[in-house]
């Protein structure tokens, strides 16, 4: 008999990494979207962090890419596990900047495996999140600890 499968990992996915794949289609994305589409993983997030992906590509860099608004809602909608309740996390670590806190938050009430960010508040609490459980770092870092 045969014993079932674990679940995949879940990961929370910043609006930086997010915009890379979907907008700018960054090919260091492509291996997380990839076992993203292939359920390998699971991305979670809340509809704040849609608002805030919203908000950014409305002005800037990214609209000069003429971000595909309807490709963005719709894979939020397929691909992005939402979680409606407010996150109440454990152990609270403070990011020094206040718009990435949800993700921070949300990834340790979640125990997710892996916060992906490229920021470098979020980045700068990975030690921290390590001895919660909590991963944090670049795609490439990501894609590194997949290697056998």
């Amino acid at each position: 008999m045969f014993e079932p499968l674990p679940p995949p990992p879940r990961l929370v996915i910043d609006t930086q990494v997010v915009m890379d794949w979907l907008v700018f289609k960054d090919p260091r994305a492509l291996p997380l979207a990839d076992a993203l589409l292939t359920g390998r993983i699971r991305w979670i997030g809340q509809l704040a962090m849609l608002a805030e992906l919203k908000h950014v590509l409305g002005r800037g860099v990214a609209a000069a890419y003429a971000p595909d608004l309807d490709l963005i809602e719709r894979t939020f909608a397929e691909r992005c596990e939402m979680i409606e309740r407010e996150p109440a996390p454990a152990v609270r670590l403070v990011c020094r900047d206040k718009d990435d806190q949800k993700f921070i938050d949300l990834a340790i009430a979640e125990q997710a495996a892996w916060l992906i960010s490229r920021d470098r508040a979020v980045l700068a609490l990975a030690k921290r999140a390590r001895a919660h459980g909590l991963a944090i770092g670049t795609p490439e870092a990501w894609l590194k600890s997949q290697q056998p």
